[in-house]
């Protein structure tokens, strides 16, 4: 990020991120989050569903929808210049008439402010056990688990995220999800902690391929698996490896080597 000439935020709320993702030069644009939008807007549930969220009173006046920031943007650099009327772009019922005309499955969510019909975009939902194959039947792939390459004595991480998360923005140090009261922690197995000497709730050093952090709590945690860890992201990202898989292209963020030693404790200590 800091390579940037400029980098552009349009947020909802300040966060840590817009601390640490500077470009040379940076601005952040205050926008309305979805439920104070002033036109209604559509949203895709985790089951599917499309349907309309109405918005509703704004916490601060001042800032505007993301949807009019772009469309200004769009209409004070662009202007005639492209096939986009861009003026017509503040109204997120025009911008919902053009993805209904060139996204397949989405006709619905051209009327849906007036008709109030949310919607299931077809071939996603599976009532019976027919597949959209030729002969119905599903299709099944089966590829070879890669051999798990560990040292003696190292873990395997996962990078997780909390309850009081949005992706990589944090809101609260708790995670009620796991009954954690800090994110600077590491959960292992209470037999992974014995074997390395390491008291319950006892600072720590963790050290991967890429990244080494200090003082992180060391928490006995019984439902993860033995020879398994977890720490909360993004603060665990130093750790993760700067590869990435060769057709996702997406790091292994569930799959870290790790070494945990007690802070003042030798690292030599063998684990049995």
């Amino acid at each position: 990020m800091e390579k940037l000439d400029l980098a552009v935020y349009l947020s909802t709320t300040l966060n840590t991120g817009h601390a640490w993702g500077t470009g040379r030069e940076t601005y952040i644009l205050p926008v309305l989050a979805r439920d104070e939008e002033p036109e209604p807007t559509t949203q895709e549930s985790m089951f599917n569903f499309v349907r309309l969220s109405s918005g509703g009173p704004v916490r601060h006046q001042g800032p505007r929808s993301e949807v009019q920031v772009i469309a200004e943007l769009g209409e004070g650099l662009l202007g005639d210049s492209t096939p986009i009327d861009w003026r017509s772009m503040r109204h997120t019922g025009r911008i919902r008439e053009m993805i209904a005309k060139v996204v397949p499955g989405y006709e619905g969510v051209a009327d849906i402010d007036r008709t109030k019909r949310e919607f299931a975009i077809p071939g996603r939902v599976l009532h019976v056990p027919k597949f959209p194959t030729a002969d119905g039947r599903a299709i099944v792939h089966c590829h070879e688990i890669p051999p798990l390459l560990a040292a003696d004595g190292e873990l395997r991480l996962m990078t997780i995220r909390s309850e009081g998360q949005f992706n990589t923005v944090v809101y609260e140090e708790e995670d009620l999800y796991r009954g954690q009261s800090t994110r600077h922690a590491i959960l292992m197995h209470p037999s992974d902690l014995a074997a390395r000497r390491i008291q319950p709730d006892s600072p720590v050093t963790v050290t991967s391929a890429t990244g080494r952090m200090t003082g992180v709590i060391a928490r006995a945690y019984e439902d993860i698996r033995a020879g398994n860890c977890a720490m909360y992201y993004p603060e665990a990202n130093v750790l993760v490896s700067r590869q990435v898989d060769p057709k996702s292209r997406t790091p292994s963020f569930k799959n870290v080597l790790v070494s945990v030693v007690a802070e003042g404790l030798e690292a030599t200590v063998p684990i049995i």
